[in-house]
Order: structure tokens, then C-alpha cells, then sequence
């Protein structure tokens, strides 16, 4: 893949001044825009930052990412308090952490007295989540083909897992064929529109070369089409948001420059209101509750 700051920050200034067609800002705010662009053009350290940068398959951009990967992390922040509500809400039983990475919800779940067995690829994820959550039993598994016995789980988790599948249908499938009849999914992901703006993980290399782990972009439509067709029904559906830090004063292009391979989304900080007026009400994340019908 081939990235260019100069770029990253042209696509929000033009995804905040399309907004203005809906006649959401004024003259002023257009004028700005414009004016801010033609000083992103002008400037020289933004001119040469451009870098090509590697896509990453899961098992080992997790590998990579494993020792960083808790914290700090502020999805967890978006998406655990809506996740717990709903597990609060159901009885203790048998749960599936699906994709359990370092293990935070097997060990949020064996909190509330569910017996939990956690699947994931990632070996380094696995050992990680073993130290954490030593109440559960964690083996190495796919999505795909997960190593449980049909009808076996009351409840299945999946956390921030599901953009890195290129299909929805086959997993969804596979979370019904381990649930049990009346058995509750709770799904949460990065929001579509996060990862049509980019918010793809990204890694550092052994070489020092950037990467971004391999990510697909589900619409809500495309969850909802799996989740059915797999025989699941709708019991919620949240959208949250992050809230942007404020910060006094746009910092030096180079500060920002220096670091963007790794961490894009700090190039929002050159350009605030544009940043502000394209993305400020996008939603960050997407969270589910499903339930298959029957007794539980």
C-alpha cells in the first residue's frame, strides 16, 4: 500500500467541505478550508513523508501487536461498558470468547461466573490471555472452524475481530452451529466508516517497516444480512462514538510528521476543524446483540 500524509489530510478537508453542501457551514468555514489546503500544498515536510507499507496478515500482525495490544487501547473504553451491559443481563452459563486476543472479556466473563473457554490464532494472544484469565481454557483455533462441539456454549463473544474476515456469512454460521437454542451473540467491530476512513490497525516490522494488518470493510447491512441467514434475531444495536481530545493549539507538522507511519490518525491534530466537521459524528464502533430463537 502506498500512503502519503499530504493525502490523508487532502481526504478530510474534502470530506469536511462536501459537508458543506448540506449547509452545515457557512462561507467562512469554506474559505478557511480552502486557505488551510493551500498551506498543507505549500509545505515542504509533508511533501516527502509519503511511505509504502505492507499489508499484514492477522496472525502476525497480533504477534507483533500482542505486547502493546492492552494499553493504551481506547476501544475498550467505547465498547466495554455496552458489551457488559448486555452480558450483565443474561444468566451465567458457558461462553465462547471468540477471537479472545489477551484475553480482557474471558476474564471480564469469568468475573461474572461463566465458565469460559477462549479461542483465538494467535499463540502469542493465547499465552497472554492464559495469564490473565486462568479460570478459562484457551485453544489455538479459527474463526472459521472453531474447536467447540455443536450446541456446546450459551453465550458467544466477539471482540473487535470480525473486520479482519473478508466474508461475515461463514462466521456468523459457525457462531450458530456452537450456540445452543436460545444462545445470545454480542459482537462488537470497528464502525464501517472508521475503516472506509482508514482506521486499520497498524504494526512496526522487524525491519522497522510500517504495516497494517489485513481489514475489511462490513456495512451494517452486511452483519445484519450474515446474522440472519444464520438464524440469529436482532435484540440491539449500538453505534458509539469516541470523543475527540481538545487540544490548545495545532502542533508542529514535523511532531506529527514524525511519527504518522505508525500512528495516522495524529495528523487529525494539523487540522482540527476540518478533522472536527468530517469525522465528529461519525460513529467509532459498532456493537450487536443477537440471540438465536428457542429456550435459555
Amino acid at each position: 500500500m502506498y500512503e502519503h500524509p499530504l493525502a490523508y489530510l487532502l481526504g478530510i478537508e474534502g470530506a469536511a467541505l462536501s459537508r458543506s453542501f448540506t449547509g452545515r457551514f457557512d462561507r467562512g468555514f469554506v474559505d478557511a478550508r480552502i486557505a488551510e489546503i493551500r498551506r498543507l500544498l505549500d509545505d515542504e515536510a509533508l511533501a516527502e513523508a509519503a511511505v509504502e507499507v505492507a499489508r499484514v496478515d492477522t496472525t502476525e500482525g497480533y504477534r507483533i501487536w500482542s505486547g502493546s495490544y492492552d494499553g493504551p487501547n481506547g476501544l475498550f473504553d467505547i465498547d466495554e461498558p455496552l458489551m457488559t451491559g448486555i452480558v450483565d443481563a443474561l444468566p451465567a452459563g458457558v461462553a465462547l470468547d471468540a477471537a479472545c486476543g489477551t484475553g480482557r472479556v474471558a476474564a471480564l466473563l469469568t468475573g461474572r461466573g461463566h465458565r469460559v473457554l477462549g479461542v483465538d490464532r494467535s499463540p502469542d494472544m493465547l499465552a497472554r490471555a492464559r495469564a490473565r484469565a486462568p479460570l478459562g481454557r484457551f485453544l489455538l483455533g479459527d474463526l472459521h472452524d472453531l474447536p467447540v462441539p455443536d450446541d456446546a456454549v450459551d453465550l458467544v463473544v466477539c471482540c473487535l475481530a470480525l473486520t479482519h474476515v473478508p466474508a461475515l456469512g461463514p462466521v456468523m454460521t459457525e457462531f450458530a452451529r456452537v450456540l445452543r437454542p436460545g444462545g445470545h451473540l454480542v459482537v462488537s467491530d470497528m464502525h464501517p466508516e472508521g475503516v472506509r476512513r482508514g482506521f486499520v490497525p497498524p504494526v512496526r516490522r522487524a525491519d522497522g517497516t510500517p504495516g497494517r494488518i489485513s481489514t475489511y470493510q462490513h456495512s451494517i447491512g452486511d452483519y445484519l444480512r450474515a446474522a440472519l441467514s444464520a438464524g440469529f434475531q436482532v435484540r440491539r444495536c449500538e453505534e458509539p462514538k469516541a470523543e475527540r481530545p481538545r487540544r490548545s493549539g495545532v502542533p508542529p507538522v514535523g511532531e506529527a510528521v514524525g511519527v504518522w507511519d505508525l500512528w495516522p490518525w495524529c495528523l487529525t491534530d494539523l487540522v482540527p476543524e476540518a478533522a472536527e466537521a468530517a469525522d465528529g459524528d461519525v460513529p467509532t464502533m459498532v456493537v450487536w446483540h443477537f440471540q438465536l430463537p428457542g429456550q435459555r
